[in-house]
């Protein structure tokens, strides 16, 4: 079977309408009537779009418009565009999306990329082409940190991802290994399973309830590798599970999630910190990060393989040093517990606690929609081009949570909640 084609067993299997109905009740948090929706996925993961499209429209949207991506093509260009190309992206397609939530559409993204699409490819037109996209996409992206929108992600098994989780095995029973472990994650497996979300996100809200009631002004992360203090920004508060938008709609942004997070503050960060686990980048992977910051920048990284790759990626813009985003994660999570190293971001920063470099969610402070770009600033929020996750959480490590006079209060040890 041609990899980029749709596999006739996941189509048939009656778990895939469950996912959809999980995509849009949980993770859109429904629809308004007449809304619009705008999706994005690959090619191979047409059964599940046109799921999720049909469960749209008895949601009561208007309009469901779809942008597909191909593998193919992506890598046609690199083995055929001139140079200059990988300085471009399609504006008028981002400002187009842009307009669209300006207008109230709500986004939803499929994802299950190949970890490995791009490993072999040139990492400075990798880079290039990964700055012109963020530069392009920022206006629409602005809109989606600010939870102007609902919006979510939801993965699709490609045959791709499968391979690389499971490469002992053969496609097709890659394909379904990959399957099981998607829907347990999600909560597909269950009785009922929009009851059991309901229960797991209150269980998320109790724990970041009680983390903002704290208000720690730093974290304290400790173990192999690690020795790194995380200072958080002023008037911040915790998120995690749902999370309500202008519009007024609740949703998940994230199916999975297990995570509670934050916004650090951009100058605060100290300390060394190694990654616990790779990080897929731009179809590359990236393993064993280890970076120091001083002064809440990134002055030294390394890693083993894909060393160039995180080089281009904290070189982006002066915030890509910087971190937007601070979360735990219990290392006793289904993800972290199913034994499975993922290699898509959207599965592993919910199996270990995490940080992300980049731009910071104005979600996460006490006044999000009258808070301008200068509070923002002025209270630690941090601005760029990216945001990317990677995991720096597991059963070796612990952390505390600082105190405005300095004391230590345990939050969490050996990876798992005090």
């Amino acid at each position: 079977m041609d990899q980029h084609q749709p596999d006739t067993s996941t189509a048939a299997d009656p778990r895939l309408d469950k996912l959809a109905e999980i995509a849009v009740r949980v993770g859109l948090g429904g629809l308004h009537p007449g809304q619009e929706l705008l999706m994005t996925a690959s090619i191979e993961a047409l059964p599940l779009v046109r799921r999720i499209t049909a469960e749209a429209y008895k949601a009561g949207a208007s309009q469901v418009t779809t942008f597909f991506s191909d593998d193919e093509s992506t890598l046609a260009r690199y083995r055929h565009a001139p140079d200059a190309s990988f300085d471009h992206a399609p504006a008028w397609m981002f400002e187009a999306m842009a307009k669209a939530f300006e207008g109230g559409a709500a986004r939803l993204a499929i994802v299950g990329d190949d970890p490995n699409l791009l490993a072999e490819q040139d990492a400075e037109k990798v880079s290039r082409s990964n700055r012109a996209r963020s530069k392009a996409y920022r206006p629409a992206l602005e809109l989606i940190t600010a939870s102007a929108i609902n919006w979510t992600l939801v993965p699709f098994a490609s045959r791709a991802w499968a391979r690389t989780v499971f490469p002992d095995l053969l496609p097709d029973a890659a394909v379904a290994k990959l399957w099981d472990a998607l829907y347990s994650s999600t909560r597909v497996d269950r009785a009922d399973p929009v009851a059991a979300w309901a229960e797991h996100n209150a269980a998320l809200m109790a724990r970041r309830r009680m983390l903002t009631e704290r208000r720690f002004r730093a974290l304290h992360f400790k173990g192999p590798g690690t020795d790194l203090r995380v200072g958080l920004a002023d008037e911040h508060v915790w998120m995690g599970g749902i999370s309500k938008a202008r519009n007024g709609i609740t949703g998940n942004p994230n199916i999975p999630t297990e995570e509670v997070f934050t916004t650090p503050h951009a100058a605060m960060t100290e300390g060394t910190v190694a990654a616990t686990k790779p990080l897929a980048h731009a179809g590359t992977l990236i393993r064993d990060i280890r970076v120091r910051f001083e002064a809440g920048r990134i002055v030294e990284a390394h890693a083993s393989t894909g060393e160039g790759v995180l080089q281009k990626l904290i070189s982006t813009d002066e915030g890509a040093r910087m971190l937007g985003e601070v979360a735990l994660v219990p290392h006793s999570s289904p993800i972290s517990q199913s034994g499975l190293l993922f290699f898509n971001t959207l599965f592993d920063e919910n199996a270990a606690s995490h940080i992300a470099l980049g731009q910071a969610y104005k979600k996460c402070f006490t006044d999000p929609e009258s808070m301008t770009d200068e509070v923002f600033a002025r209270r630690g929020g941090n601005s760029s081009l990216i945001h990317v996750d990677w995991m720096i959480g597991s059963a070796a490590i612990d952390v505390d949570g600082i105190g405005f006079d300095g004391s230590a209060t345990p939050v969490m040890r050996k990876g798992e909640w005090v």
